[in-house]
């Protein structure tokens, strides 16, 4: 990889086309390269939740392989035809979504980003994982693409808003409430 990776300033992009992993090229603006450029900006999204905790926090762990797992989704985006999720990525993100949620109040409320920098963060993440959902969707109807990106990226969106949840309400904080102006 390193030999890749030697020169970062090809200039092969600079007609509006970029390369795949299986060598072809594809304009810049068409719906794989949007898809992983939604993955990607989730992948940072990420590691800036990541960074707003601290190193020994509980959730690192899982972040870490969160981030992990979505750049082998990224890969699969890149390399047309190749599976790098799978069943087992997408059960243990199911176990998480269960064990946090676990500690959660059923919602009566809309709840607002917010509430601590990370919950923001992780909410931010939250909202980027949707949109990535529903261009991977976009995709789906265009090209042949591995369902099981959808499914990691639908329960991902899900475990950040649990996630976001148990952030706003560490060290006795709350969630902002939504409060509508015109309630009846």
């Amino acid at each position: 990889m390193g030999n890749r990776l030697s020169k970062i300033s090809t200039k092969t992009g600079d007609r509006g086309e970029t390369g795949l992993g299986d060598g072809s090229r594809v304009s810049k603006s068409c719906l794989r390269i949007a898809t992983l450029g939604d993955i990607d900006e989730l992948n940072s999204w990420v590691g800036v939740l990541r960074a707003s905790l601290t190193g020994q926090d509980e959730l690192q762990p899982l972040l870490s392989q969160v981030q992990h797992d979505l750049f082998d989704l990224g890969g699969e985006m890149a390399m047309p035809g190749y599976t790098l999720l799978n069943e087992v990525m997408l059960s243990e993100l199911e176990q998480h979504l269960v064990h946090w949620n676990e500690s959660l109040p059923p919602l009566k409320d809309f709840i607002l980003p917010g509430g601590s920098v990370a919950a923001a963060h992780c909410h931010m993440a939250r909202s980027v994982a949707r949109r990535a959902e529903r261009t991977y969707v976009a995709l789906l109807q265009q090209e042949a693409v591995h369902e099981t990106g959808l499914r990691y990226l639908n329960r991902l969106s899900d475990l950040l808003f649990v996630l976001a949840r148990v952030l706003a309400r560490r060290d006795g904080g709350t969630e902002v409430l939504w409060q509508s102006r015109h309630k009846q």
